[in-house]
């Protein structure tokens, strides 16, 4: 008798949840579990900043999926994935084809640049583990040049970030611990360096406590970086950025680096693959199965899940998409045993929130309290180390946490 497929599609916060669950739930004889992704490894999407300041060696960002996946349960796929045919229950790759029973999508996010002219010619965004390897050395090369120039070009020494979300944010906090060493590195007046942070919302981290948000805006500030709030970025050019405030004429900043961490949107392949979609992401049902596809479930960055409090969806958070795993896992084994009339419904269970501002202070709200300092970044430490554990046990915490708390 033909044993079900069941698909997993990406190895970040939720796929893996999803497969490492699933291969604990289900015995060899009662399905085929099937994971694909680009790499042999999954990266910790929030510690990318760290890896793009330079403050965190790239290698520590990502571990091997072999390192956590049963091979006596789970087939592993490493290609890209192109296209879904959902009538034919297909999904085509770049090396082939792959066909489910019941798939589970989680492929993540892609880069929003709101159509702006020139951000994908011309800023980094803070996206994989090479784009992170990539800003780090761009950064360090620009330290390096105007260092060695005759005539120093002021402007390769200005870093622009785009956004003041959590990802703008914390790697503006991993970038001000950051430069300062590099000022010695190459002998540089770190008076020279200039640090932008343009957000067209009216506020940092838009939705976080005020009173830590101000905390938040002193301690950068005290680093260096000079906030433009309200203020819009119009163009990127190979010199820099144009912005205006509001109806006011176009300025420019000259900048040798722009990082763009304002945007995300969902997969395109989930806009190919013709599911309905709102910026190619799925506002799923509330057992996470697509709309119209019983037999496809989706999960992390490219599912929708409105917050009914206050009428919005839940920010796309690595804390949401692993508890979506969790609940995916358990749905897909129940329509497995016929019990579809009993699936789960998801609803996320929000324990904190905490962002970094550096190695050794953060800002954060766990168990209704508020924190900030080496006390907040204490727990942003545990809240990673905590994903490790659930994924990969106490041998990868060993082996990838932090435990530098002071």
């Amino acid at each position: 008798m033909r044993k079900p497929k069941i698909v997993v599609l990406g190895a970040g916060y939720g796929g893996l949840m999803t497969v490492t669950r699933l291969q604990k739930m289900l015995g060899q004889d009662e399905a085929n579990i099937v994971l694909v992704n680009k790499n042999d490894y999954h990266y910790e999407t929030t510690w990318l900043h760290e890896a793009s300041a330079g403050t965190l060696h790239h290698d520590r960002v990502r571990y091997d999926i072999d390192s956590v996946i049963n091979r006596s349960k789970v087939e592993f796929i490493r290609a890209e994935v192109q296209d879904i045919k959902t009538a034919e229950k297909k999904v085509i790759l770049n090396s082939g084809e792959v066909e489910y029973d019941y798939l589970v999508f989680a492929l993540g996010g892609e880069s929003e640049t709101f159509g702006i002219q020139g951000l994908k010619e011309y800023a980094f965004t803070i996206s994989n583990v090479n784009a992170a390897r990539q800003i780090r050395e761009h950064i360090d090369y620009q330290f390096a040049t105007y260092a060695m120039e005759t005539e120093k070009k002021e402007e390769r020494l200005s870093i622009v970030v785009g956004g003041a979300g959590f990802t703008g944010i914390e790697f503006l906090g991993e970038l001000t611990n950051r430069v300062p060493e590099l000022c010695r590195e190459y002998d540089i007046d770190y008076s020279k360096v200039r640090i932008y942070c343009v957000e067209a919302a009216p506020m940092v981290l838009p939705g976080f406590d005020p009173e830590l948000v101000k905390y938040a805006v002193s301690q950068l500030e005290k680093k260096g970086v000079e906030f433009k709030i309200g203020t819009a970025i119009k163009e990127a050019t190979p010199e820099g950025i144009k912005v205006a405030k509001g109806e006011e004429e176009l300025q420019e900043i000259k900048a040798g680096t722009v990082i763009w961490a304002a945007g995300v949107r969902g997969s395109s392949i989930i806009e190919k693959a013709e599911i309905e979609n709102m910026r190619a992401r799925v506002k799923v049902n509330p057992d996470l199965r697509a709309p119209g596809h019983d037999n496809i479930f989706v999960i992390g960055d490219s599912s929708l899940i409105i917050n009914e409090e206050i009428n919005r969806p839940y920010p796309p958070t690595a804390q949401i998409a692993m508890q979506q795993g969790e609940v995916c896992a358990r749905n897909v084994v129940k329509l497995l045993k016929g019990q579809a009339d009993d699936l789960e419904a998801f609803k996320p269970d929000i324990k904190g929130t905490v962002c970094s501002l550096g190695d050794d202070d953060a800002i954060g709200v766990a168990f209704g309290k508020k924190m900030t300092g080496t006390k907040a970044s204490f727990m942003k430490k545990m809240i990673d180390n905590r994903a490790l554990l659930m994924i990969g046990g106490p041998s990868l915490v060993m082996k990838k946490g932090k435990f530098k708390f002071l």
